[in-house]
């Protein structure tokens, strides 16, 4: 007997064919397919907004490399947070700006955390943290 259950929702008719729409511009084979991939977005989400449960993601960074010591700073903030920083691509964008990209995992709250720390950094000009699910809990 398979795990799988229907159900069925109400909705207005406009929103419907607004996400038919939508549906067939992704790709998705069908409803089905759409919704599930919309509850597990919603479970991600909801846990690196709660903080406290593990997550992973990345920080991306991009910042002046010219900047007196910035790298020796970034470097030893790095290594402060090396059980959350798994790896980290380094870009040369141009003569001046260097992109930097961190895989990380760990609770949210400690992810957010490291990309504040990094973000204060004299010569980032741009941090954004993005996180999301280990996908344990995403069936």
């Amino acid at each position: 007997m398979s795990d799988t259950i229907r159900f069925s929702i109400s909705i207005k008719e406009k929103l419907l064919e607004n996400f038919d729409e939508l549906i067939e511009k992704k790709g998705y084979g069908n409803r089905s397919d759409a919704i599930r991939d919309l509850i597990r977005k919603f479970i991600s989400e909801s846990e690196w907004e709660e903080g406290d449960k593990e997550t992973v993601g990345t920080i991306t960074l991009i910042y002046d490399h010219e900047v007196r010591q910035i790298n020796e700073v970034l470097t030893d903030l790095q290594h402060n947070y090396h059980e959350n920083i798994l790896s980290a691509l380094h870009i040369h964008l141009d003569k001046h700006n260097c992109l930097e990209v961190l895989a990380v995992k760990g609770k949210g709250d400690k992810i957010r955390e490291i990309g504040a720390k990094l973000n204060t950094v004299r010569g980032v000009k741009h941090a954004r943290v993005t996180l999301g699910s280990t996908g344990k809990s995403l069936l």
